[in-house]
Order: C-alpha cells, then sequence, then structure tokens
C-alpha cells in the first residue's frame, strides 16, 4: 500500500467511527447471595450466637460462649459478622454465597486488608 492511501485512509476511518460508540450500561455489581447469608438476618440473638460459635469451632478455634455479636458490612459477596467471645477475642466471620464461613481474629484484618469489626452496641449477650 502505498503512504498516500494509507493517510487517506485513516481520516476516512476516524470519520466513520464518529458517533457510533456503543451506549453504555450502568454497571452494577452483581450480587450472589444465599439462603444461609439470609437466615442470618433473620436469628435472635441467641441463635445467631450459636451459629457464630459453631463456625468458630468449625475453623479450628476455641469459643466457649458469645457475649456479644453483630452485623458489620457486606464485604465483596460476603456478609461480614462479629463475635466477641467469653475469652475476650473478637472474631471477624465472612459467610459466602455457598453457606461457607471463614473466620478471622479481629486483630489481623489489617494486615490483610480487610474492613475492621465493629460489633453494635444494641447487640449484647447472646447464647
Amino acid at each position: 500500500m502505498s503512504a498516500r492511501f494509507i493517510f487517506a485512509l485513516v481520516p476516512a476511518l476516524a470519520a466513520a467511527a464518529c458517533g457510533q460508540s456503543q451506549p453504555t450500561q450502568p454497571r452494577q455489581p452483581i450480587v450472589v447471595r444465599s439462603e444461609a447469608q439470609d437466615q442470618l438476618h433473620k436469628l435472635d440473638d441467641m441463635n445467631r450466637a450459636i451459629a457464630l460459635k459453631r463456625a468458630i469451632y468449625d475453623s479450628g478455634s476455641i469459643c466457649k460462649r458469645v457475649e456479644q455479636s453483630g452485623y458489620v458490612q457486606e464485604y465483596r459477596n460476603l456478609s461480614m459478622w462479629t463475635a466477641r467471645c467469653d475469652n475476650k477475642r473478637d472474631w471477624a466471620i465472612f459467610i459466602g454465597p455457598d453457606g461457607t464461613a471463614q473466620v478471622r481474629l479481629c486483630q489481623d484484618l489489617a494486615e490483610f486488608g480487610l474492613p475492621a469489626c465493629f460489633i453494635s452496641k444494641s447487640k449484647k449477650r447472646a447464647g
């Protein structure tokens, strides 16, 4: 191809492309939720404490009694909960859309860039 043809083609292609951009759709995140995530929100304090304590035990950690617990926030596609055990250890419990739980000590969350634990004062002493 000659240089003259290429230089003539570029402006023609640029002009043809003007005004033909694809309409943009607002991007909304896809949220996947499980029944387990939703049910945890519906539990009373005692039953929520039992569920969170089981998640802590299943992770290989010890929690004889949950003294406080509460919902923290959604983090990516995980529901984040916090539980304070009678041994004064605070736990972050992340419940996934597949019903699995990931448990971390609250004191370790900053190291991993995860949200801080927050226990609502209205959610006192459960199970």
